[in-house]
């Protein structure tokens, strides 16, 4: 947890984005919504995003993050 990250939104979704971590092909990672500014919008399908580790299971490998690039998306 804390670990900043960079990856690729690989499949978008109303409820957020799911996003192919750089240097962890395994993992699932998905932007955690409960963080973006009221007027942002969810990163497109291709995006390249940053973000931070807040929560994470190692079972099954999800990782949810808090993008640090909303404002690119508002």
């Amino acid at each position: 947890m804390g670990t900043h990250i960079t990856g690729q939104v690989t499949i978008c979704r109303p409820f957020g984005v799911f996003i192919r971590i750089d240097g962890a092909p395994n993992a699932l990672g998905m932007a955690d919504i409960g963080s973006m500014p009221h007027h942002a919008r969810l990163p497109a399908l291709g995006a390249q995003v940053s973000g931070e580790v807040i929560w994470h299971t190692e079972h099954n490998r999800q990782v949810r993050i808090r993008l640090s690039d909303w404002n690119h998306h508002l």
